[in-house]
């Protein structure tokens, strides 16, 4: 019974891990994410993809893991990105995943309808932890799913080894070494053996798992990737340093202040070091102590545009927008004005509170919302540009993309057809206006329908 309650509570943790982009923190991050678009470009290429149509996203989550669940999209945890050592591991992992996107894995109509999803780590550790309740496992039992989880469990095994293999495929069609896939592999074993996941062990049954035993897979594996030209291939030392500069300010801006200080004590004086130190110390409230470590990043590298990006931010986050003007605008040229940092320079603008600095935030912000599609903070602030302008029309049409992009229908049903009522009928905005009513005015039908069957539900006789 313990056995079957450990299996359990894997499958639960599967089960929860098919929304995590929904319920957990997307981060976004300008340098991360041209870091990880460049990482896997040649990968998607082999995969047969276009780079333009597949995104890598990070979510803070401490968890090493990575998943798919439906449509072009990876994400990955930043707990991932915390644990890799080198650059070339986080590349197997994305391989594997776009292993799953090539292999239409996300969505289960075929297992019984058990939901979309796709994990690469095997978290069982965590798992292992989780399990304590046998009794669990009997209801489940009792409820007649046994044979529909068994089912689910051989699909989703098979899949695991499906995109293993297609992953496997991609790394070397780009030229791009396995070491980091068995690497990370390696790592996944010595965390199931920490937890007593090892096939000698009677209580652990390989065939309650949902992916396959890493032991087993590292052996799958090694003679495919060791045989490619690509094995020997070294990573490029530009793409390394890139790597561990995203790590580095990953760990200051998600960890606490006292583990990122304990890793990176201030006797480090590398660049590294003074990166996740000025995160940390900005997340802590000492923008003095942040102040410095961006200076010596600054001294580093005067013309850094994520140096610059973030010596704007503590700056306007400690109540000097005008400062911080100067550090963001360089940013933002120098990057062609790349949204996030162009967002923040925008917001900056505004928060100066002088009207002359309304219409170089208007065209900076407008370019941001038109380059990046799910950027809510860019709509609320090219709103609060409206609004001081006193473009009533165009304060409700930004106030309904943001409303769109957050999923809330009922502001962004309301804001645009206050938008459509003022906007010249037949103009874009008008239309984009009437797409919004119209998308919002279907999510709140269906969220209606749903009730009412929820509530039919519940009041049902037994």
């Amino acid at each position: 019974m313990k056995r079957f309650a450990t299996f359990l509570a894997l499958f639960c943790l599967a089960m929860f891990a098919g929304t995590p982009a929904m319920a957990q923190t997307i981060l976004r991050d300008a340098e991360t994410e041209s870091m990880l678009a460049d990482i896997s470009r040649p990968i998607i290429q082999a995969a047969g993809l276009s780079p333009n149509n597949v995104r890598v996203i990070l979510i803070q989550d401490n968890s090493i893991n990575a998943f798919v669940a439906g449509g072009q999209i990876v994400y990955l945890h930043s707990g991932l990105i915390d644990k890799a050592d080198n650059v070339n591991e986080v590349q197997g992992v994305i391989a594997h995943e776009l292993g799953h996107v090539v292999g239409g894995h996300a969505v289960f109509d075929r297992d019984g309808g058990y939901g979309s999803i796709s994990i690469l780590s095997l978290l069982l550790g965590a798992a292992a932890i989780a399990a304590g309740s046998p009794e669990a496992g009997t209801a489940i039992m009792m409820g007649g799913q046994r044979a529909a989880i068994g089912k689910y469990l051989a699909f989703s095994r098979a899949q695991e080894s499906s995109a293993d293999a297609a992953g496997v495929r991609f790394l070397n069609t780009a030229g791009i070494s396995g070491r980091g896939m068995l690497e990370f592999f390696k790592k996944l074993q010595n965390l199931q053996f920490s937890y007593g996941y090892y096939a000698s062990n009677p209580e652990v049954d390989p065939f309650a798992q949902t992916h396959p035993m890493s032991g087993e897979r590292i052996q799958a594996l090694t003679a495919d990737l060791q045989g490619s030209p690509a094995w020997n291939t070294r990573t490029d030392p530009a793409l390394e340093v890139r790597f561990k500069r995203v790590q580095a300010k990953l760990r200051g801006y998600v960890n606490e202040p006292e583990i990122t200080l304990k890793a990176y004590p201030t006797t480090d004086q590398s660049m590294y070091a003074h990166y996740a130190r000025a995160y940390a110390y900005h997340r802590k409230g000492y923008p003095d102590q942040a102040a410095a470590e961006c200076d010596a990043l600054i001294r580093i590298a005067p013309e850094d545009p994520y140096f610059l990006e973030l010596q704007g931010q503590i700056m306007l986050e400690s109540g000097d927008p005008r400062g911080a003007l100067v550090p963001l605008r360089k940013a933002t040229v120098s990057t062609n004005y790349q949204p996030l940092i162009a967002t923040t320079f925008g917001h900056a603008l505004i928060a100066t509170e002088d009207p002359a600095n309304l219409d170089e935030a208007e065209k900076v912000l407008r370019q941001a919302v038109a380059r990046d599609k799910e950027n809510p903070f860019a709509w609320y602030q090219l709103g609060m540009v409206y609004e001081r302008k006193g473009d009533t029309a165009r304060v409700a049409l930004a106030t309904a993309e943001r409303a769109n992009l957050t999923g809330d229908a009922r502001t962004a049903l309301a804001s645009s057809r206050a938008a459509m009522a003022q906007l010249p009928q037949g103009s874009p905005d008008w239309i984009r206006a009437q797409d919004i009513m119209m998308v919002s005015q279907t999510q709140m039908e269906d969220e209606q329908r749903g009730r009412r069957r929820q509530l039919s539900a519940a009041g049902a006789p037994r």
